[in-house]
């Protein structure tokens, strides 16, 4: 479900403390990144600068005051998305990893959804080529977890699944690949 309330928006360097927060309750309480020391605000505003200067989307979502899910005055920096370069060498250089990551008090809001599409759709108008989600599940997990039946509904594919690759909280996990063509169709 889709609220037309949400405003997505280019993040700014004010809201690096906000983003480092959404960001650090997934660090610290779950497995879907394999950071395990949340980054620091700073860390935040020089991907900002980072994405600025690549001409790269880094996108968040704000609720609106009266907004069920926000409190009183709104709630600035509710979700966000954002690319990084895939792997670190050049040949990737028209290659992007995508990453959303929504306050838990914003879930179930349509705002991963709206997120994404923003990013894909920003994506399309510079010179990558493919995006690619790099997700975490847990072994034997299908493949109808909220971000991989997310991602599926943006066009992604399936490309991969890569068994038991990180450690976190006690387990191992997999991660499962996915890619989308951002290239025009004719």
């Amino acid at each position: 479900m889709t609220d037309p309330g949400i405003t997505v928006r280019p993040a700014e360097d004010e809201d690096a403390d906000r983003i480092a927060d959404v960001f650090a309750g997934y660090v610290l309480a779950s497995i879907a990144t394999f950071v395990e020391d949340p980054p620091a605000a700073s860390v935040w505003r020089d991907r900002l600068a980072d994405a600025r200067d690549r001409k790269l989307p880094f996108l968040v979502a704000d609720l609106p005051d009266g907004h069920p899910s926000a409190p009183a005055g709104g709630l600035r920096v509710a979700g966000f998305a954002a690319c990084g370069s895939f792997r670190p060498h050049a040949a990737y250089r028209y290659t992007v990893e995508d990453s959303v990551y929504i306050a838990p008090e914003a879930t179930g809001q349509g705002l991963g959804g709206r997120l994404l599409t923003a990013l894909v759709d920003d994506l399309e108008r510079t010179e990558m080529r493919q995006v690619v989600a790099v997700i975490a599940t847990l072994p034997g997990t299908r493949h109808d977890t909220p971000s991989i039946v997310l991602h599926r509904r943006l066009g992604f594919e399936i490309v991969g699944r890569m068994p038991a690759v990180g450690y976190k909280q006690g387990q191992w996990v997999d991660t499962v690949l996915m890619q989308k063509d951002l290239r025009p169709r004719s």
